[in-house]
């Protein structure tokens, strides 16, 4: 049986600015670009989510809900330092750590003996430690597996602690609503709650034949979490599985001819990126265009070079799909897994 702990800083970024500028704590606060400049919100503060505001939002759509919101730009070099700091922490504690962004992580604490082998200990133990040392809060969930301590980390956030103990797992996902289950988007909930079925409890009344008739290879998924199984280790490394830049424009590209301009520029800036990383295997490439509408497209190709010959293709068919003015222009690369580059190195 593991021990899991998912640790998550409370609104990250906003997080580390009110600790930097105690008078933002009370007040609406966003960290995003600017509203003239199409700008999204990456992150707010529990004041500014009062009015609905959330991550992803336009800011101008912020500012029209909570007129007197304050906006910071993002200082990034100040995150990663105190995403550092935290996750100096974290190793303090155990080795096993699975990074999901700068701040968010699983920990493994399976086999750690201090504080008497208690995770909901070790859980306290990092809160205080973060608190006193980064001067920031984080909620830190404690369960079985992944897929419960991260739900157990949301459960009383901000500054929340919540434990999932192996016995409490199944009267836990008895009123858990299927919503919460990783994977379960708008329409498989919507296909789900027309039959019916609203809470895991109800999930598991349905028999895995059925679910797989239903949803294929995810219906497995839906009949174990129904049930709390999750066998996912903690993976200390992670493979990374695209490399891509993108860029919103402050104006609306208007004609393909335009956007093929801004195509060039971003290659190069792609190119940049693949050299950083040291040009690993590709799979595919491919183009992201979201037009003024917000509607979004992609295309994408296997076995090209990521060179703008191999691009411009890609974005003239995916563009006359909608043939509209484009928002915002992203090409990428899709990398190989390691498994197929060691299949392609014994040829």
């Amino acid at each position: 049986m593991r021990k899991i702990l998912h640790a998550d800083c409370d609104c990250f970024y906003a997080a580390v600015e009110m600790r930097d500028n105690p008078s933002l704590r009370d007040v609406p606060l966003v960290i995003g670009g600017r509203a003239e400049h199409r700008g999204v919100v990456a992150t707010c503060n529990y004041p500014a989510r009062e009015y609905g505001i959330h991550s992803a939002m336009s800011m101008a759509h912020a500012k029209r809900l909570c007129p007197h919101l304050q906006r910071l730009s993002p200082d990034f070099d100040k995150y990663r330092q105190a995403s550092h700091q935290v996750q100096d922490i974290f190793r303090q504690l155990t080795p096993l750590i699975e990074p999901l962004s700068l701040d968010e992580a699983f920990l493994d604490v399976t086999h750690v003996e201090r504080m008497q082998g208690s995770a909901t200990w070790m859980a306290q133990w990092l809160k205080q430690e973060v608190q006193q040392r980064v001067g920031i809060t984080i909620s830190v969930g404690v369960a079985p597996n992944k897929f419960l301590a991260k739900i157990a980390s949301d459960w009383r956030k901000p500054n929340g602690l919540y434990t999932i103990t192996p016995s409490q797992v199944s009267g836990f996902l008895d009123q858990l609503p299927i919503t919460k289950l990783h994977g379960v988007g708008p329409a498989t909930a919507k296909k789900l709650e027309a039959q019916g079925i609203h809470t895991c409890k109800e999930l598991r009344a349905v028999e895995l034949p059925v679910l797989l008739e239903e949803f294929g290879k995810f219906g497995v998924r839906l009949h174990e979490l129904s049930r709390g199984i999750d066998e996912r280790p903690v993976k200390v490394e992670r493979e990374r599985k695209s490399i891509s830049v993108e860029t919103t424009f402050d104006r609306d590209l208007p004609s393909m001819a335009a956007c093929r301009e801004k195509i060039t520029e971003l290659v190069t800036r792609l190119e940049e990126r693949m050299a950083r990383n040291q040009n690993p295997a590709i799979n595919k490439l491919f183009v992201k265009i979201r037009f003024d509408d917000f509607s979004i497209t992609t295309m994408e190709t296997a076995g090209q070079t990521p060179e703008l010959e191999s691009f411009l293709p890609l974005f003239d068919t995916a563009w006359q799909r909608v043939e509209r003015p484009v928002r915002l222009l992203g090409v990428g690369v899709r990398l190989a897994s390691e498994d197929a580059q060691r299949q392609l190195g014994l040829f």
